[in-house]
Formats: C-alpha cells, structure tokens, sequence
C-alpha cells in the first residue's frame, strides 16, 4: 500500500486535513494518538516512565502529567532523550502494526516530526507539508493550548524549519489563517485523486524492491 507522510509544524492543522482525508474513506494512523494513548491511564509508557522519572511525573489518574514533563523536558537535554527512548519504540511498534491492519489504496500516516527522523524518511512514499506562517502556528496554539507566545516558540525552535519542511515535501498545502475549510477540502479532493492514481501505477517501495511508489522518484503521470 502506498504510504503517504502528512507532517507540518505545530499549530499547522495536520488534524483538519488529516481528517478531510478521512472523510474521502483514506485510513489515517496518527502518531500524535498513539503518542497520547500510550501515555494515558494504563498506557505501556506510563510504567517506564515512572520508573525513570518518578511518580511526580503520573497524575493522579495514571496518566502522564503532560505540563510537568513538558518543563522538565524543554529545560533538560537528558530527560528528553530519555522519555524519547521509552516512547518513540512504543509509538514506531503500535504504528507499524496500525499500518500494517489499514486496508485501502493508499494510507495517511500523520507523522509530526517526520521531517527530523532519520527512520519515517525512509518508510514513506510521499511528503505532504501542511504549512502555515509560524505567527500562524503560534495564535492558533495559543487559543487551542492556552500556551504564552513564548512557550510555543520553544516549541517551534525544537522542530524542522519551515524551509527544511517545504523542501522535503513532494506536496504542499498552505493552511494559514485566513484560509477557508472549502479551499483545503478543494486541495484535498485534487489530492485524493492524484494519490488514487499514484497507487494504482504502484512499482517500488521506498527501499526500492516491488510494491508501491518510490518516494523521491513517483511514477511519471
């Protein structure tokens, strides 16, 4: 099956197109969920998690205290490796296996740092960048996450530029704020149809072997 890489910036609105995609019928395996379902009460992080960093770091309710690790993470270089080293295994295993059940001509992945992995680059067909001006992303995290401007930089300063995204992407949907749902639904739909026809003319893989569309060198048409 033909993989598609949705990524973008913060703020971007990767679950808006992500979602229009779905409507279409296209199945969608969003990181970011499973990011948050393995972190959530009885999560398979949540364990690991205390254990490296102590119950401090678990809400009452089992979950993970997202603000608290959030800090910490931002402030320590350490503590974000090591939290990356419990839960980017658990997301790459229960992604893999959500891919590996999607059943269509082709599959969304939703990946928001594929850009800076050295590992989703390669599992992917296709790069869809969904951009939008970093003022953009900042107004709209802070009305969505009640974060000050100068969290959501931090945020923004940790991910891919906005350039290294745009030249990575085989397509790009601009999604700043003054565009209209009609418009990205219009960008989806052209889209849909030229992914359907991308899958139809599969021949390689990402790696190369038989399969599906090459990433870097899509069929010609």
């Amino acid at each position: 099956m033909m993989t598609v890489g949705l990524t973008g910036g913060i703020g971007s609105g990767k679950s808006t197109v992500a979602d229009l995609f779905a409507a279409r019928g296209v199945p969608i395996v969003d990181t970011d969920v499973i990011a948050h379902r393995i972190t959530a009460p009885g999560g398979a992080a949540i364990e690991p998690i205390a254990a490296q960093f102590g119950m401090d770091y678990v809400t009452p309710d089992g979950s993970l205290d997202r603000a608290k690790m959030r800090s910490l993470v931002f402030s320590d270089e350490t503590a974000r490796k090591q939290l990356e080293a419990i839960t980017h295994p658990l997301i790459r295993a229960e992604t893999v296996l959500a891919c590996e059940a999607a059943r269509g001509p082709y599959l969304i992945v939703v990946v928001p740092l594929l850009i800076e992995s050295g590992t989703w680059k390669t599992r992917v067909h296709r790069v869809l960048d969904v951009d939008c001006s970093v003022e953009t992303q900042i107004a709209r995290v802070m009305r969505r996450n009640g974060f000050a401007r100068e969290q959501v930089l931090a945020i923004v300063a940790r991910q891919a530029p906005r350039e290294a995204r745009l030249a990575a992407a085989d397509e790009v949907i601009v999604n700043d704020h003054d565009v209209p749902l009609e418009k990205l639904s219009d960008e989806v739909d052209a889209l849909h149809r030229k992914y359907l026809s991308l899958a139809a003319s599969a021949t390689t893989r990402p790696d190369g072997s038989p399969g599906a569309p090459d990433a870097r060198q899509p069929p010609s048409g």
